[in-house]
């Protein structure tokens, strides 16, 4: 009986979209929880800078978002970033409503 190889050769590779997604992603997620963290230190009195850092973080998680979704329609590639990003994105998108939902009805 012959031993199957445990190695499969394949010419797909990750797209760089896919990676650079990711990437946004867990820069927006970690800018959210140390504007919220020092928001937090500061007794919820929240500096005009941190207001920028999750305006900022808004306009990254939708570029990610969309260069995620992008990468997910090219052939003959991997998936796993692609999918982490739009997981992440959607996850600091959610995020920032809550924060938003929650300043607007003192939650």
């Amino acid at each position: 009986m012959a031993r199957k190889s445990g190695y499969m050769f394949t010419n797909k590779n990750h797209p760089e979209k896919a990676i650079m997604s990711s990437v946004l992603g867990i820069i927006c997620l970690f800018s959210i929880a140390l504007s919220v963290y020092y928001s937090f230190q500061s007794a919820g009195q929240a500096a005009f800078q941190y207001g920028t850092v999750i305006l900022l973080t808004l306009i990254f998680s939708l570029v990610g978002e969309t260069l995620g979704v992008i990468s997910k329609f090219e052939k003959d590639k991997f998936y796993f970033f692609s999918y982490l990003g739009i997981t992440l994105n959607t996850l600091s998108l959610a995020a920032i409503s809550f924060i938003l939902y929650a300043g607007a009805y003192g939650l």
